[in-house]
């Protein structure tokens, strides 16, 4: 190979060199550039994210917008339980079926009105269409303390079948809140007359019985029934029966029969708390 030739190739090895060096500091500018900033690029660039950010959440809270909302849930929750006397204790639930329309979820719950328990169990059936969703409870199950009472277990019998869970908790509010002001009642008049008032089936019972402890044989038994229909309808129903011994019967014929008269005439007039602690004290006195 001649000098000229050889010459040739140093020059486009050269060229070639030179070209790749620029590439390379070309390639560490453009990475410089990318990584590194300025503090007013830096400034300008999170005064632009701020921007986006606002525009992005208008119309949303701030957080201290959704603490207050948050707070003031939790007020009303307070006043409804302290309202309807019912706590939840127990919630859980499982999807058994999910589809782009429909969806079915198994829930339990559990929780107190007043004294009294309760336990549901029932399928929630949403149907989704695009003017809106409806939801459809099926397969209620109800159980709930005092379920021996007839008319409880026609009531809960009821509403399993119609699947109104609505009705469910507005009736249990009612009912449970005269069960509760029962076992009050029976329980003040107890610790006030604890030689005169008997309770044979304890607080939960639904009668108490008076006696004078210096006259055997008499008793007068005040029965204090809860009456609920199939339709939720919750109403007090109170009366009293005799148990008197011959000797009194025979001195005081007429006051003994018209007793119970007398007594739902005071419970109209006087209040339930006021005619048992009138009543109370006739039998305590009686000699």
């Amino acid at each position: 190979m001649d000098d000229g030739t050889c010459q040739v190739y140093e020059d486009e090895i050269r060229l070639l060199e030179e070209e790749i060096k620029l590439l390379a500091e070309k390639y560490e500018d453009g990475q410089q550039e990318s990584t590194s900033f300025s503090d007013e690029e830096i400034l300008m660039s999170i005064k632009s994210f701020q921007r986006e950010f606002q525009g992005e959440s208008k119309g949303h809270e701030s957080p201290s917008d959704l603490k207050a909302q948050l707070e003031s849930l939790e007020t009303d929750l307070s006043f409804l339980m302290k309202f309807t006397g019912i706590q939840f204790t127990n919630h859980s639930k499982k999807t058994v079926e999910k589809s782009k329309n429909r969806t079915v979820q198994k829930h339990r719950l559990s929780g107190n009105c007043h004294s009294l328990s309760f336990q549901l169990e029932f399928q929630l059936l949403e149907m989704q269409n695009k003017e809106n969703v409806s939801a459809v409870i099926t397969d209620l199950t109800i159980i709930m303390e005092s379920g021996d009472d007839s008319d409880v277990r026609k009531f809960v019998s009821s509403t399993e079948e119609h699947g109104n869970l609505l009705t469910f908790f507005r009736s249990l509010s009612s009912y449970a809140e005269w069960y509760e002001h029962r076992r009050r009642t029976f329980l003040h008049f107890k610790s006030k007359y604890p030689e005169v008032v008997t309770l044979p089936e304890g607080l939960l019972g639904d009668y108490i019985i008076l006696r004078n402890p210096k006259l055997s044989g008499l008793e007068l038994m005040i029965v204090w029934k809860i009456h609920i229909d199939e339709e939720g309808r919750t109403t007090p129903v109170l009366d009293l029966l005799t148990k008197v011994p011959e000797q009194v019967l025979e001195q005081k014929m007429a006051t003994i029969e018209n007793a119970p008269a007398r007594f739902r005439s005071m419970l109209l007039l006087c209040g339930i708390e006021a005619a048992v602690e009138k009543l109370i004290n006739v039998v305590g006195l009686e000699k």
